[in-house]
């Protein structure tokens, strides 16, 4: 990690990240949220250990994983800094459940809201920033990825009803063709990075540094002044790009699920 954060803003990122991933198809178990959206974000299926709870960690693991198998999905638990109780991952992996993605949360000061220096790179160029409604975004993005009709749809459906505002937009070409996309999240002072994305004929031509230079400054005009993202720990290109954007490492989060077998 590059440097310490306050812990207070390091909770603060935490929750906004839970609240704007989250799907209508959750309930509490014992203190742990359970997630059970049919997506293929696993934040927005998986189970957020954020509170003590009173059972025994197997009680409400085994009352957990029923509403998995009844809702056809794997289960994930997500372990953070901030799981409840603080031994959970220990715990797991004397279960037996397996240690998967590790990914970086990456905080930044904003930029200032007249910054809109994504927007000039590519005046010139022909490319354009279209803001566009969820079922758009959601189909374009989960069609680049690869995602089913179903995860395509469970996408929108987050989108569209989110307790926190989301601005997705996509990034056309001079003929009209759409080559990138993504979106961010506002929640007060903060701003998330979500579904950036570029495909393939365009990347590594400053693109995907565009997009997010607009995205951010679309929400400082709105208020947000800390921004922060999500990225795989082994993406190295991407996170490459997004130190350059003044991101830096705060914490560390992975999930535990049981084998793929």
């Amino acid at each position: 990690m590059n440097k310490p954060f306050e812990t207070e803003l390091l909770v603060r990122v935490e929750e906004a990240g839970i609240n704007a991933s989250a799907p209508r198809e959750q309930l509490w178990v014992d203190g742990w949220l359970v997630r059970l959206s049919p997506g293929k974000a696993k934040r927005a299926r998986c189970i957020q250990a954020v509170a003590p709870g009173r059972l025994p960690v197997e009680g409400r693991l085994q009352r957990c994983l029923g509403l998995y198998a009844g809702a056809g999905l794997r289960p994930y638990i997500r372990i953070t800094p901030f799981s409840l109780p603080p031994d959970l991952d220990a715990r797991l992996a004397d279960l037996g459940m397996e240690r998967i993605d590790e990914t970086r949360v990456m905080i930044a000061s904003m930029p200032a809201p007249a910054d809109a220096a994504g927007d000039t790179v590519f005046a010139t160029s022909g490319i354009r920033f279209q803001p566009v409604a969820a079922t758009d975004f959601a189909e374009w993005i989960g069609s680049q990825r690869g995602s089913s009709i179903a995860e395509r749809g469970a996408h929108a459906g987050r989108l569209r009803d989110a307790p926190v505002r989301h601005h997705a937009v996509l990034v056309a070409d001079s003929s009209g063709a759409t080559v990138a996309g993504g979106q961010v999240a506002a929640e007060e002072e903060l701003a998330g990075l979500y579904d950036i994305f570029t495909a393939a004929p365009l990347r590594n031509r400053g693109v995907a540094r565009a997009l997010c230079h607009h995205l951010l400054a679309y929400a400082a005009a709105r208020g947000a002044r800390t921004a922060y993202l999500q990225v795989e720990a082994g993406n190295e290109p991407a996170r490459r790009l997004y130190r350059r954007l003044g991101f830096e490492d705060a914490y560390a989060y992975h999930y535990r699920a049981p084998p793929a077998s």
